[in-house]
């Protein structure tokens, strides 16, 4: 199990950027695959984007695809999420997950251990 810590999220207007960061801790970080997920108020948690163990693979969701590159640091044991030309559609709590193995997925079902949230507001 790894424990998961989101930060970076708040209040942007339309065309701003915020950077996600999640800080992983409890097992090796580069065993596992991680990825956002987003929920937005009245809806069902979606995904947005997943990284390989590597760096090197990145799935996105189409509504994101260009606009919120993911990353990594196994270093620092931290994934990022930087999230450019907000829009108010992209207002969600917005999660950190990690499966093990090095296979993208993108339910939220194949994903074992989960952050607490962070919320991200975009509004004028």
């Amino acid at each position: 199990q790894v424990q998961l810590v989101e930060s970076g999220g708040g209040s942007v207007q339309p065309g701003g950027s915020l950077r996600l960061a999640c800080a992983a801790s409890g097992r090796t970080f580069s065993n596992y695959v991680m990825a956002w997920f987003r929920q937005a108020p009245g809806k069902e948690r979606e995904f947005v984007a997943a990284i390989s163990w590597s760096g090197a693979t990145k799935s996105y969701a189409d509504s994101v695809k260009g606009r919120f590159p993911i990353s990594r640091d196994n270093t620092k044991n931290t994934v990022y999420l930087q999230m450019n030309s907000l829009k108010p559609e992209d207002t969600a709590v917005y999660y950190c997950a990690a499966r093990v193995g090095n296979a993208l997925r993108s339910r939220q079902s194949e994903y074992g251990d989960w952050g607490q949230g962070t919320q991200v507001t975009v509004s004028s």
